[in-house]
């Protein structure tokens, strides 16, 4: 398990791009054959993608975490970006198609994911946090949390917003996870970009073209920074840093929070106009 340690907007005011890949943007999650994962100290978050082949992959346990097995004290989301494939919790299979989401709750044991098919694997996206009780595991299909068309095609970023675990969802402690899927002809994600000074949110975008890129806005918002990000890279952001970005192409978008509280709309906007 990779480490990333936290950061202060002092500190991005003076790192070069590769080191702002270095902190905040994750390149790598997804290898066939493998899970891998990083723990963010950003609110004890940890990213993982689990990529199965012909055999199954079971959840490692990681010392860094220090727990008997890796719900022990976490609780655990996970978004399918790939092909078709299965989580199996606690001998309980769940199947999830492309874009569907379960929730795994605190004191799960014995978590393993699989493919339906090797030539065409599943990929799934995991977004961990410490739990203080245990929640059901839960599955949403794709589409079928609460939906909210946002935005405007005249401003070129009308999206599908779909929440999946949040406070009147599937629930959860600390997780709040859903996906967003931009119209054809969109290309902004989230307008205006804001910030959330009591959670830390992370985007993996998906489904963006091999030969496309998003332009992802970062840092203090009178002060931004950009990583240039590809299909199935995710990037870290800070309770003090704005995220919003702009694509070559359409794309989906996991995103998911985790700190103080689940009120979806608790953020602190700030029009374009206001950004430099």
């Amino acid at each position: 398990m990779e480490q990333r340690y936290a950061t202060s907007p002092e500190h991005v005011r003076t790192m070069t791009t590769d080191e702002l890949r270095e902190r905040f943007l994750v390149t790598d999650l997804f290898v066939p054959g493998q899970v891998n994962a990083v723990y963010t100290h950003h609110d004890r978050v940890v990213l993982g993608g689990a990529v199965p082949t012909s055999d199954p992959l079971p959840l490692p346990t990681y010392d860094e975490i220090r727990s008997a097995y890796f719900c022990e004290h976490r609780e655990l989301g996970v978004v399918n970006v790939g092909a078709a494939g299965t989580v199996v919790v606690d001998g309980e299979k769940h199947e999830l198609d492309h874009g569907a989401c379960l929730y795994v709750g605190r004191g799960a044991r014995d978590v393993a994911f699989a493919s339906d098919a090797a030539a065409e694997p599943a990929a799934f996206y995991l977004f961990s946090a410490p739990a203080h009780t245990a929640y059901p595991t839960t599955l949403v299909g794709p589409g079928e949390g609460t939906v909210r068309e946002l935005g405007d095609q005249l401003t070129s970023n009308r999206r599908t917003l779909n929440q999946y675990i949040h406070e009147n969802g599937v629930k959860s402690c600390q997780i709040v996870m859903g996906v967003t899927t931009l119209h054809p002809g969109s290309m902004w994600n989230t307008l205006p970009a804001h910030t959330h000074d009591r959670r830390t949110e992370c985007y993996l975008y998906f489904d963006l073209p091999a030969d496309a890129r998003v332009v992802h806005l970062m840092g203090r918002p009178d002060e931004t920074r950009h990583l240039v990000i590809a299909d199935k890279e995710a990037v870290i952001s800070p309770s003090w840093s704005v995220h919003s970005g702009v694509g070559t192409s359409a794309y989906s978008f996991v995103w998911a929070m985790a700190g103080e509280n689940q009120t979806f709309d608790d953020m602190d906007g700030f029009p374009v106009t206001a950004m430099r």
